[in-house]
């Protein structure tokens, strides 16, 4: 058994999304979550900036004796895992796409699969590339929607504004007969609603989040990391700069209020 919290983190307040997900799964387990409100989005820097700021947060997190990371952010999976890996090597380390891409196996029958995301996690090709080891069958067909960031974190998820957005991103995919579609980014769950009502109910919308919580804790589970704890676990939330929708958003996302503490991240 191990008492240690997990780690998890994310640009802005996509990744509270993937804590979601791991509360349902794991309960009792203690989390740290942190957001780079200062920063966000990450989607547009290059591969060497968004591996510095994810080194700075894992610093961070590592000053709260974490027992395990959540990249809760597809922009660091896709660009940063491996090196991030390398670089902390005692800390295990979680990623969204293999879950992602793994639900979306399971969803799709024609095998004409879009993507949606960030402009740095298309680039990266880790979805299509793993798609296509899988099953060299399958259709990727991908569309970055950058603008889907800055309305999750405004907390514009499902009015016109969203929906007018969705309409000009999405129309070229689901005229792909696509069966599937996956939500490669983790604000983009925050706008779910919106999303599927313009795809239809033919087109399977698949969140990595939840596959990720289960992969984390199967991980634990086979490594005896599992908390030695009956009651719901705590939770902290730590952001780069003061952000005035975090509390709104997160509570309606988790159900609760959370209040988060300002972290000078550039010292880590």
């Amino acid at each position: 058994m191990d008492n240690r919290p997990i780690g998890i983190f994310d640009s802005g307040v996509g990744g509270l999304t993937v804590v979601k997900q791991i509360i349902k799964v794991l309960p009792n387990e203690n989390l740290v979550y942190f957001g780079d409100t200062a920063r966000v989005p990450y989607g547009s820097k290059s591969k060497e900036t968004v591996t510095k700021f994810s080194e700075q947060i894992v610093r961070f997190l590592r000053t709260k004796d974490v027992k395990a990371i959540v990249i809760a952010c597809n922009t660091v999976s896709s660009n940063c895992y491996e090196s991030l890996s390398e670089s902390f090597p005692d800390l295990p380390i979680i990623e969204v796409v293999t879950p992602g891409v793994e639900s979306c196996l399971a969803a799709t029958k024609n095998k004409r699969v879009g993507l949606i995301a960030t402009q740095g996690t298309v680039n990266s090709g880790a979805y299509e590339r793993k798609l296509k080891n899988a099953d060299s069958e399958i259709q990727v067909f991908k569309k970055a929607c950058p603008l889907f960031v800055p309305l999750a974190e405004e907390g514009w998820t499902n009015n016109q504004i969203a929906k007018l957005t969705v309409k000009e991103y999405l129309t070229e995919l689901v005229n792909k007969d696509i069966d599937s579609i996956i939500l490669g980014c983790t604000h983009y769950p925050l706008l779910k609603a919106c999303i599927g009502e313009f795809v239809g109910e033919k087109v399977t919308i698949v969140d990595p989040a939840k596959a990720t919580a289960v992969r984390l804790k199967e991980f634990l589970e086979s490594q005896s990391m599992l908390i030695d704890n009956l009651d719901n676990g705590k939770r902290e939330f730590y952001v780069s700069d003061d952000y005035a929708n975090f509390d709104k958003i997160c509570k309606n996302v988790l159900n609760y209020t959370c209040k988060a503490e300002k972290v000078d991240i550039e010292k880590y």
